[in-house]
C-alpha cells in the first residue's frame, strides 16, 4: 500500500471543491474527485494531474453506485473525505409554506443521505486519526427568510456530523462553514445580483488545511476563526 495519503472530495470541479483539490494537489495528495458535468470534471482531472494522481468519476452523489465507486477508486486507505457537493434547491429560493415537497425531498437526499452514506462507505478504510470534513453552512444556524430548505439540511447535516464524532472518538470529524464564496452555486441563491464582493473559494482553504494538518477535537468550524488563531 502507498504511503501517499488519499482524499475523496465530492464536488471537487469547480468552486471550494476544486481550490482545496488544487490545494492538497500541491502537497502530493493522491485525490479521488467528482462531478456531475462531465466537461468541467474533465477540466479539473486535466489541471489537477499536473500535480498529482488523480482518478476523476462522473455522477451523482445521490446515486448508491457512484458512492461505491468513489471509494472504489481510493483503493485501500482513504485518509480525508470532504462531503464538499451540495444543491441550493430551488432559485429564486420559496419560502417554507410554498417549498415543493418533491424537491426539498432532493435537497436533504444530496445534502444529508449522501454525505452519511458516503461516510458509510468510507469509515472502513479509515484509520485512526482519519478526517472527515462535512461543508455547512451558517444557513444551519441563522433563520434566514427563504432558506428554510438548504438551512435546514445543513442543519440536519451539522446534527450528524457531531453525532459522527461522538461516535467515532478515534477520527476527526468537522461541519466547516466556508462563509459567503463568490461561487456558482451563491449566484444561484441571490439571481441577477452582483456577488463580485464575495471572496473567493480560495481564501477559505487556509482554514480547511488548518483541520487537515492539526489535531482539534472534532465539532462545527468557521473557516474564519480558523484564519484568524492562525495569524
Amino acid at each position: 500500500m502507498s504511503d501517499r495519503r488519499t482524499a475523496i472530495i465530492t464536488g471537487g470541479s469547480r468552486g471550494l471543491g476544486r481550490a482545496l483539490a488544487r490545494a492538497l494537489a500541491d502537497r502530493g495528495w493522491r485525490l479521488v474527485i467528482d462531478a456531475r458535468t462531465g466537461h468541467e470534471l474533465e477540466s479539473a482531472a486535466a489541471e489537477l494531474s499536473e500535480l498529482t494522481d488523480v482518478d476523476a468519476v462522473q455522477g451523482d452523489v445521490s446515486d448508491e453506485w457512484h458512492r461505491q465507486a468513489l471509494v472504489a477508486a481510493a483503493g485501500d486507505r482513504i485518509d480525508l473525505l470532504v462531503n464538499n457537493a451540495s444543491v441550493l434547491g430551488p432559485s429564486p429560493q420559496p419560502e417554507l409554506s410554498a417549498y415543493p415537497l418533491r424537491e426539498l425531498e432532493q435537497v436533504y437526499r444530496i445534502n444529508v443521505i449522501s454525505p452519511l452514506a458516503l461516510i458509510q462507505l468510507a469509515l472502513p478504510m479509515m484509520d485512526a486519526g482519519g478526517c472527515i470534513i462535512n461543508v455547512t453552512s451558517d444557513a444551519a444556524v441563522e433563520p434566514y427568510s427563504g432558506w428554510g430548505g438548504y438551512g435546514s439540511a445543513k442543519a440536519a447535516l451539522d446534527q450528524l456530523t457531531a453525532i459522527l464524532g461522538a461516535e467515532h472518538p478515534e477520527l476527526r470529524v468537522y461541519s466547516v462553514d466556508p462563509g459567503d464564496m463568490r461561487t456558482r452555486m451563491h449566484q444561484e441563491a441571490f439571481p441577477g445580483e452582483d456577488i463580485s464582493d464575495r471572496p473567493l473559494p480560495e481564501e477559505s482553504v487556509p482554514g480547511l488545511l488548518t483541520l487537515i494538518d492539526e489535531s482539534l477535537p472534532s465539532g462545527r468550524f468557521r473557516t474564519r476563526d480558523l484564519l484568524a488563531a492562525v495569524r
